[in-house]
């Protein structure tokens, strides 16, 4: 099969964003519905990754966020979709599809040449505190969802050893 690749820069980001979210749906359609609310890190403080369900609504409320920022930085003021919890994969396998349609849709009106921004006053601040232009949102948003793909498979692994 020939692999067809969007133009430009933006065309570059959504390329790799979409082979992210395709990799870690990959990674997560085998996952009994079952398994997503057991919590595999009782330890941790961070409310988003106690469990592979934490971590699929954190992943797909963060892309929702990403994209409305970038959208909201040309003066628009929506709101991104509230968190929500799901109880089958099939459910957040239609939600990360749906985050990436969105994101593609935001990224319709803008050009390549708004991608760079070294002003930092007209940068998006983020909830974290970080100031991004819009490239190096979608790197982050890119690298997010790899992260926690990676996260999601360590899960897998050692759930596997302790539950054969």
């Amino acid at each position: 099969m020939i692999k067809i690749y969007r133009p430009g820069a933006i065309g570059g980001l959504l390329d790799l964003y979409q082979q992210a979210i395709t990799d870690l749906i990959k990674e997560i359609e085998d996952i009994p519905d079952h398994a997503l609310t057991i919590v595999t890190d009782p330890n941790t403080t961070d409310e988003n990754c106690k469990s592979v369900q934490s971590i699929l609504s954190h992943v797909v409320h963060s892309g929702y966020g990403y994209a409305t920022n970038i959208h909201n930085l040309k003066g628009n003021n929506i709101a991104r979709p509230p968190k929500t919890f799901h109880t089958t994969v099939e459910e957040y396998l239609k939600d990360l599809t749906n985050v990436f349609a969105y994101t593609e849709n935001i990224f319709t009106k803008i050009n390549d040449n708004e991608l760079e921004q070294l002003d930092n006053s007209l940068k998006i601040k983020t909830g974290w505190g970080q100031g991004y232009d819009i490239e190096q949102m979608m790197e982050h948003a890119i690298v997010h969802i790899l992260r926690h793909k990676r996260q999601i498979e360590r899960i897998k692994r050692t759930v596997s050893r302790k539950y054969p």
